[in-house]
């Protein structure tokens, strides 16, 4: 008797802590972010360093989307921890997993086909995350990106979140002066490059971006659209809010000849092909530090001591019996517990360890483009890609430390600015 209320106790400490300790990390979180918004709130003035390239509209249009961003993040954020809260309090792992094995009972399957009946926990799981989470994706994607303008997407298609990129049009970057450059400097530091695509990214989004991939000696590099002021489709046919108009008097004769000029205002989207060779001697630069290698590295030395700890934690009993499995002891749901209510902890040290890491890693790939000559360069084209993005440039240093895996916009320009003469 006195063992098993030990037990009980066990249990109900390992069931609370978790809860704790969830809440915890929530409410740290939401501190955080709070600084953060308070941050967009009150400043409402371009920084010096950005005074010449981002206009005092696009800041203000940056502004108000991290602010739009942040209140979102709050209210999807605490509806998702209270989800998850009586998720756990009412019980609703250990009645899915029974509503699972009643499923594959109609089928004549006992709970002996324990692969089955996961599969099924996994099905019910998935669907139900996906009903609940639909409401704040229509929002975020429909009223926040949209209101931004951002979203490219028509409501019936909102699955190409997720399978869109599969079938994303690559078409090889054509022959020019960029393409020449940019094999010119992959060829100066040994990168492997066989070919460079141009990814129509901006069907789905006007973000942009660049990234490299493939194995040994066969290496592709590819360009969403809109990084390239010379591609992107956003460029094309822009209209009266995009525009400006002049007129030009003529010498002030009886006749006067009065000529109207349209002029776009300097919200291009994209970069300079100078600009993106810097940025990707940015990228490059993660290559040859091995900054790739490493994060790899990382990443399976932290899978194998993971799987390690679940192989000696699996037997423990009462940590089924703390989420209500008392009766058998599933491995699907052993990985569930284990890996997302007992690694908690040590997952939130880790995550911050590895974004410290990838923010050195982030100034080493600058320093890395600044020594190939393209300091002044990349110096404007961050700036240019975080107008594109909408990203706000000044961020609370608490909450940069703890989020941001690239450190904030300004301290990356202040470390180019010292030494960006080319």
């Amino acid at each position: 008797m006195i063992h098993l209320i030990a037990e009980i106790s066990t249990e109900n400490q390992i069931f609370y802590s978790v809860l704790l300790f969830s809440w915890t990390v929530y409410l740290w979180e939401a501190y955080l972010a709070q600084r953060q918004r308070k941050t967009y709130r009150d400043t409402t003035l371009v920084p010096e360093e950005l005074g010449k390239i981002m206009d005092s509209e696009t800041f203000e249009k940056s502004r108000l989307y991290q602010l739009d961003k942040s209140t979102f993040g709050f209210w999807s954020g605490l509806y998702s921890e209270t989800e998850g809260t009586l998720i756990l309090l009412l019980g609703g792992i250990p009645f899915l997993w029974s509503v699972s094995g009643h499923i594959i009972g109609r089928f004549g399957l006992g709970p002996e086909y324990e692969i089955t009946q996961s599969l099924v926990f996994l099905f019910l799981a998935t669907l139900f995350s996906a009903v609940t989470g639909l409401p704040w994706s229509i929002y975020n994607t429909f009223v926040i990106e949209e209101k931004h303008g951002f979203n490219q997407q028509v409501l019936v298609t909102i699955y190409a979140d997720y399978i869109a990129p599969l079938f994303d049009k690559f078409t090889p970057l054509p022959d020019g002066e960029l393409r020449e450059s940019i094999e010119e400097m992959a060829k100066s530091i040994s990168f492997p490059l066989t070919k460079v695509y141009v990814v129509e990214g901006s069907k789905r989004s006007s973000h942009s971006n660049a990234y490299f991939y493939g194995f040994f000696k066969n290496k592709r590099i590819v360009l969403f659209d809109t990084l390239l002021e010379d591609h992107s489709p956003l460029n094309k046919g822009t209209v009266d809010e995009n525009i400006e108009i002049q007129t030009a008097a003529g010498d002030g004769s009886e006749t006067e000849n009065t000529e109207t000029k349209v002029r776009p205002k300097n919200k291009r989207q994209g970069c300079s092909n100078q600009e993106v060779l810097a940025v990707l001697g940015h990228e490059l630069g993660h290559w040859k530090l091995g900054h790739t290698v490493k994060n790899i590295v990382i990443s399976q030395v932290n899978s194998f001591f993971c799987f390690f700890l679940f192989a000696v934690l699996m037997d423990r009993k009462e940590l089924f019996s703390a989420f209500g499995f008392y009766d058998t002891q599933p491995t699907l749901i052993g990985l569930m517990i284990i890996f997302q209510f007992i690694f908690s902890p040590y997952n939130e040290v880790l995550s911050f360890s590895l974004t410290v890491l990838s923010r050195r890693f982030e100034f080493q790939a600058d320093a890395f483009a600044k020594d190939l000559g393209k300091a002044t360069d990349l110096y404007s084209a961050l700036i240019k890609l975080n107008k594109d993005n909408l990203g706000f440039p000044v961020a609370d240093w608490l909450y940069s430390m703890w989020h941001y895996s690239h450190p904030p916009l300004l301290e990356r320009l202040r470390a180019l600015k010292d030494k960006k003469k080319d």
